[in-house]
């Protein structure tokens, strides 16, 4: 076992017999959107991310479902699957079959297999002083699927933040490989904020992200000041914000969104300063966006510092 959960990382990585390693992990969640073929998309492109982030290449993936049989028509099952199942042949996955349970909660995802050089692991405790922090999607994700069930949100603003989670991290993975990056984590469940400190716990230095530079998906900074923002937030925000050095205000509506819980997110990528244009330039060749949020240092009082 070359990469196992004790260090909380994106995904297992097994050694075989013959020198060659496998990545593999698996995610499911219940749905964030209304339409079940978006559902099916998003889940998917959540469960690809996973290999994504330890640069390894997803090969082949099961469907995981649980269903309330004969409590919603079996359709929306069958466009879920059908979501997941475009989403990964997108990504080069054939999707070999799975399981279903009949359960009172909708929840779909994948299991997926990858394949990774043992040599080329990304892991998220490598990042090094003198290090760029790069993020390669905006945050709000959490908020916005909120709003969504409080019907605050437009048919284009739902259309924009699927396109968001729809999104694969697949160029961003291949980008951060041929840049030679030193760490990568994806933001999913514990925000910015909870998977920067793993980073920066992990890898024994301190991350110093600007709020300021912080992507931000449009409407998601005004609904967090109107009080729309997931349970998880609040719950990241009291488990992380205590090992967080800060001088911005607690209600600052923009600090909120570095707890926000994001669905399918974007790369957090510690690069040497002197491979942020090689970066950069395979980003751009793939219609990528990036940006540039902090830096790292030697470790301080802090592991992780909001500017």
């Amino acid at each position: 076992m070359l990469v196992s959960a004790g260090t909380a990382d994106d995904a297992g990585v097994y050694l075989t017999d013959d020198g060659r390693a496998i990545v593999l992990t698996l995610d499911f969640f219940t749905p964030v959107v209304d339409d079940p073929h978006d559902y099916g998309r998003i889940a998917a492109a959540n469960s690809l991310s996973d290999v994504y982030a330890m640069g390894g290449r997803p090969i082949v993936a099961l469907n995981i479902a649980c269903f309330p049989d004969g409590e919603l028509p079996n359709w929306i099952l069958g466009k879920i699957l059908a979501g997941g199942q475009e989403k990964a042949s997108e990504a080069g996955v054939p999707t070999i079959g799975g399981h279903s349970v009949s359960d009172r909660e909708l929840k779909y995802g994948l299991a997926v297999v990858g394949v990774i050089d043992p040599g080329k692991i990304v892991r998220n405790t490598g990042a090094e002083a003198g290090d760029v922090m790069v993020l390669t999607k905006p945050l709000g994700i959490g908020i916005l699927t909120t709003a969504i069930k409080y019907e605050r949100l437009s048919a284009d603003e739902i259309a924009r933040v699927t396109d968001v989670m729809t999104m694969l991290n697949r160029s961003a993975s291949e980008a951060m490989l041929s840049a030679g990056a030193h760490s990568a984590t994806d933001i999913t469940g514990f925000g910015l904020a909870g998977h920067a400190l793993e980073m920066a716990e992990g890898s024994g230095v301190t991350l110093k992200l600007k709020l300021a530079d912080l992507p931000v998906l449009d409407g998601a900074e005004e609904l967090a000041a109107a009080g729309i923002a997931p349970g998880g937030l609040g719950t990241n925000r009291n488990y992380f914000g205590r090992r967080i050095e800060t001088s911005i205000r607690e209600g600052d509506a923009r600090l909120s969104l570095i707890y926000d819980p994001q669905t399918s997110g974007g790369l957090l990528i510690a690069l040497s300063p002197e491979s942020v244009e090689s970066f950069g330039q395979a980003m751009s060749e793939a219609g990528m966006d990036w940006w540039t949020i902090g830096r790292v240092t030697p470790l301080g009082e802090d592991p992780l510092v909001i500017l």
